[in-house]
């Protein structure tokens, strides 16, 4: 039997051509039905898998070792941004303004080729390995939770999760115990007020600048109202109103997005802003609706699984991979989901590299890959399994 470095030698090309497949034919959160056929059927050349489809834009695949056992999850997302990708490769999105600028197709690509290693070890194998590929990781309510409902835990003692990340070199992993993500929630507020004509103000309830009042209010509440240790970010993003160059609009839409990093932040941070709005309100002689939509929990790496994600990251790469975050970062991640059902544990992988271009961050229109991460990847995955379950 061949060795597990020598396989993922082997399986790096096959990774490699289905990431750029899957960036090429990018789809949107809750449509990846093409993504999720292409990855059923390459998985079903496999052999030894057993195949489900829990959603038609999902798959669930299982392997069952030689000798009965734990079962450890693995994780990956399907699901690209409405981005047009500025990039010109023979690979780039054949999707207009549909683009993988997170790196979701290279998640796919590492644990399929997880998947391919460990089924050529399955002999070695005390338990069973479920692979989880995901659809609709970046539109709440999110796949995760969604598949938790049908069951994909069941049965799970541990679960593990990989992102990558440019804002780290290649070769380079960061992990962080206990909290490393926070929750989301957006919110809508409209404003109503009262139209007239720009040039008599006196006759109008003025939305705009009551808005604009607003605006300003709302980041007092997180620097002034907020212990600063709980740790929360409120950034109104969107401010819109109807009116014209000599027309004040009856109504104003104000968008946003709130991240907190406690539970106690996330409860009283809307209350704070609804006692804000009252006020505000009344006084201009203005009422207002104010619609929050629920996001993701903060993400929780459990102590145990982190001590064996970290051992897992030195053993693969050495000593001077690991990058212990000290603090959380303020992006959220649907994974939580999983990890308050299980324990669970999700890494950051390096895959920057300024020489290939690779510098873009994160959901920009540049995003672009070092592929050398890619076997980084499908290492770490069968770290986790050749740490839990092989003997």
């Amino acid at each position: 039997m061949m060795t597990i470095e020598t396989l993922i030698q082997d399986v790096t090309p096959k990774v490699l051509q289905w990431r750029r497949h899957i960036h090429a034919n990018a789809e949107l959160s809750f449509h990846e039905h093409g993504t999720a056929d292409y990855v059923a059927a390459e998985l079903a050349k496999f052999g030894p898998l057993t195949l489900s489809r829990p959603t038609p834009n999902s798959v669930l695949a299982e392997l069952e070792g030689a000798r009965r056992g734990g079962c450890i999850a693995l994780r990956a997302d399907m699901d690209a941004l409405p981005v047009e990708e500025l990039n010109s490769e023979p690979f780039t999105s054949r999707n207009r303004g549909v683009m993988h600028a997170c790196g979701h197709d290279a998640h796919t690509a590492m644990l399929m080729g997880a998947a391919w290693v460990l089924c050529q070890q399955q002999s070695k194998l005390v338990g069973r390995v479920r692979f989880i590929f995901q659809h609709a990781e970046e539109v709440p309510p999110g796949g995760a939770s969604e598949l938790i409902k049908l069951g994909v835990l069941n049965d799970v003692s541990m679960i593990f999760g990989l992102h990558v990340f440019p804002g780290l070199p290649t070769g380079k992993v960061a992990l962080k115990e206990g909290v490393f993500c926070a929750a989301s929630d957006n919110f809508d507020l409209i404003l109503q007020g009262k139209g007239a004509h720009a040039a008599m103000p006196q006759e109008s309830i003025d939305p705009v600048t009551l808005g604009a009042g607003v605006v300003q209010a709302l980041q007092q509440i997180v620097s002034r109202r907020l212990d600063p240790n709980e740790g929360a970010v409120l950034t109104v993003a969107s401010f819109q109103a109807d009116g014209g160059y000599n027309v004040i609009p009856d109504t104003a839409h104000l968008r946003g997005t709130l991240r907190t990093l406690s539970q106690s932040a996330r409860n009283s941070i809307p209350q704070l802003i609804s006692q804000q709005l009252d006020g505000m309100t009344q006084g201009a002689g203005a009422s207002y609706v104010l619609k929050w939509t629920p996001g993701y929990t903060t993400g929780f790496n459990h102590p145990d699984a982190c001590r064996i994600a970290a051992d897992n990251v030195i053993a693969t790469l050495g000593d001077d991979a690991l990058q212990v975050m000290l603090r959380p970062m303020f992006g959220c991640e649907d994974f939580s989901a999983y990890q308050q059902v299980v324990p669970g544990c999700f890494l950051w992988v390096g895959s920057g590299n300024s020489k290939k271009g690779a510098n873009w961050g994160l959901h920009n229109p540049h995003f672009r890959l070092d592929e050398d991460a890619l076997k980084i990847g499908v290492s770490l995955h069968i770290g986790f399994i050749h740490h839990l379950l092989m003997h």
